[in-house]
């Protein structure tokens, strides 16, 4: 019989339904449980494309012998970590604390009141009954030894919301000490920072590139592009069905850790959007076209909303499953596809041999030919053979719940490639998806109010489920005020003002400034926390300084330009200590510093409006389109385009050559 995970709307939890662990779901039942048995809880966190998350679950929750010892001992949860990053987050930093390092699947061993006591990540079948027996024994016999060490921990795990905020803002030191400290770090033969594994380090990049844009170095040129060449050269990216793998287990990011992502393909398509048109010479534009390729024709709900990611593990022809199984040829097979001249091009352009360079298999790369990613009619055609050839396998899990940040973070990076590389379906495609947010994620409650969702499901039950936290609010007003500009439609930034007055009224400090992640009326956890570190996706605080700056100058509302110099404050005493860990933050702090330049197209000028949205000025918002409603703009009709800076208004300019350089770019 399923056991309580069958009535979940995530995919990942409803994959544990058949185990024989008598699984939880996060909440209060759990909880009552184990207090009432006095046994500790068990929280096991993952997400449904994770590697060793589904070797653990075979190793472990699937076997008879280990799922009994758990359902004795302990009250089991199991949590998906993309519906529920607080709860990650609270017990991630509880194992770091521990252990001095995190992943997935995390293990935590905590109280009945949710303070932990012991944690790791993936323990294979004879380790993890070891370790269940020590702690059971520990809990029955040193429990006032767990006690202090419970206590301790969760003084440490809460520490966030205790931070200070500084008198002043982050400085450009700051900023530069991070590009600094990138620059040391940086990996000269193969690209990237630090040694493998690697990560995109997308954010690390992006603010490499808006030093480079004010201040062009060849030296900063080389890391920038030496690494999104390396980057998308290997085996991480896909080279025939397009889009990014999360991260390369070696240095020459050969070999990727299969599973594919919406943030990382939300996060590459931002920064490689920029750097198309910082170095237009290069194949940056291909890049993004096909990662868009592949997150509408994969990822994407009919009615606009974006799916969360799809499994690193797939199914072979006997039914076994195999990380990457999926992606991978050899020659033979390419020979089977394809007639013998295409098949022979196919082998020596995407570097496949007999060898194989993975498992004896082949990923599809041009690492021996880093950068050079041109193809001709005639090799998209093979690519598109062999890309229809893969399509026959069985695919890997896709994840199709619909997460309100990862979405958001989509629509702001299409909704501003669209208009850098002058594509407008992508354009459609954004508002399409802010819509699908704005109607499925956005539900109503009593008093005529409403409240945001995090996570949306179809056959879920509701569909929408889960409280938003901080950083969904954030990246919705970062996409709704992009939206807006690259629209011209008032709705968008109405839409962006009404999400930031429920972020600062909701989520806001208003001891120290800064946003808790999670909401005031929202379930108690044992900490509460901010969302601070800039890490694999953008942290809620960063995000929020950067979309509160850009808003408030478009409204002319100073609440939210005050909000954001708040939150900025609050990181000037712990910046210094790893300013790489805070690039998105950085990149809004320098966004205040060097000011915002509003360029207004006051009639209609479709002209000067495609001209501004071409240019790639960090710190430019657009204003344009039924903004003229308004009686802040007094409703100018006399076409022309208006370039200011900190509200003092240079000569207006009547044609888009001289915007062009009046915005620092070539004609």
């Amino acid at each position: 019989m399923p056991n309580r995970l069958a009535n979940e709307t995530s995919p990942y939890l409803r994959q544990h339904q058949h185990n024989p662990v008598d699984w939880f779901g996060w909440g209060a039942e759990a909880f009552a449980e184990a207090k009432n048995r006095d046994v500790p809880v068990l929280l096991s966190v993952g997400y449904s494309a994770c590697h060793w998350c589904h070797v653990m679950a075979h190793e472990c929750f699937e076997d008879a012998e280990t799922a009994s010892m758990m359902n004795r001992l302990f009250v089991n949860i199991k949590v998906d970590r993309e519906e529920r990053p607080d709860v990650d987050s609270i017990y991630m930093d509880a194992v770091q604390a521990m252990s001095g390092r995190g992943g997935w699947p995390m293990t935590v061993f905590m109280s009945h009141d949710g303070r932990p006591f012991f944690g790791g990540t993936y323990f294979p079948k004879p380790s993890f009954l070891k370790l269940m027996t020590a702690v059971d024994d520990a809990w029955r016999t040193r429990r006032a030894e767990l006690e202090t060490n419970m206590t301790a921990l969760t003084e440490s795990i809460g520490r966030t919301a205790q931070i200070e905020p500084d008198k002043s803002l982050p400085d450009q030191t700051l900023i530069d000490k991070a590009c600094e400290n990138l620059l040391e770090s940086f990996d000269p033969r193969w690209g990237g920072f630090g040694a493998a594994p690697k990560f995109p380090s997308t954010m690390n990049i992006d603010l490499l590139l808006r030093k480079h844009r004010a201040t062009p170095s060849a030296k900063l040129e080389t890391v920038i592009t030496t690494t999104l060449d390396a980057m998308a050269s290997g085996g991480m990216y896909d080279h025939l069905g397009g889009g990014f793998a999360r991260y390369s287990v070696d240095e020459k990011w050969l070999v990727p850790h299969f599973e594919k992502m919406l943030y990382d393909q939300a996060l590459l398509l931002r920064v490689y959007a920029h750097a198309a048109k910082v170095f237009p010479e290069r194949c940056y534009e291909q890049i993004c076209v096909e990662i868009v390729e592949y997150v509408v024709r994969d990822l994407r709900h009919p009615s606009g909303g974006f799916f969360s990611a799809e499994d690193a593990d797939s199914l072979d022809d006997e039914g076994h499953s195999h990380e990457g199984h999926f992606y991978v040829f050899t020659p033979n097979e390419v020979r089977e596809i394809l007639p013998p001249d295409e098949a022979e091009i196919a082998l020596d352009y995407f570097e496949m041999t007999e060898l194989g360079n993975f498992e004896g298999k082949n990923i599809p790369t041009r690492l021996n030919h880093r950068g050079d990613l041109r193809r001709d009619a005639r090799l998209n055609r093979i690519r598109e053979k062999l890309l229809s050839a893969r399509g026959l396998r069985t695919r890997p899990l896709l994840d199709d719940k619909v997460l309100t940040e990862w979405n958001a973070m989509m629509t702001v990076s299409l909704a501003e490639s669209a208009s850098l590389l002058n594509r407008p379906q992508w354009l459609a495609l954004a508002e399409q998806n802010g819509e699908f947010l704005h109607q499925n994620l956005r539900v109503s409650v009593p008093e005529n109010k409403f409240k945001w969702m995090r996570s949306w499901q179809e056959s879920g039950s509701p569909k929408a489920r889960h409280h938003a936290l901080a950083a969904d609010l954030a990246h919705l007003v970062d996409a709704f005020t992009r939206l807006g500009e690259a629209t011209g439609r008032a709705i968008w930034f109405e839409r962006a003002a009404e999400v930031a007055d429920q972020l600062l009224s909701e989520y806001w400090d208003v001891k120290n400034g800064g946003l808790f992640t999670v909401a005031n009326e929202a379930e108690t956890l044992v900490v509460r926390q901010k969302d601070l570190l800039d890490n694999a996706t953008p942290s809620a605080n960063s995000t929020a300084a950067t979309a509160l700056i850009r808003l408030g100058s478009i409204l002319g509302d100073d609440r939210f330009g005050d909000a954001a110099d708040q939150t900025l404050r609050l990181f000037s005493r712990i910046i210094g200590g790893a300013p790489s860990a805070f690039a998105n933050l950085l990149m809004a702090a320098n966004l205040r510093h060097t000011g915002l330049t509003e360029i207004v197209v006051a009639g209609r000028r479709d002209d000067l409006v495609e001209a501004a949205k071409a240019c790639w000025l960090p710190g430019a918002v657009l204003v344009h389109g039924e903004r003229f409603d308004s009686p802040l703009w007094h409703a100018r009709t006399d076409g022309l385009a208006y370039v200011c800076r900190d509200y003092v208004c240079s000569a207006p300019v009547d044609n888009a050559q001289a915007l062009v350089k009046a915005l620092g770019g070539e004609p």
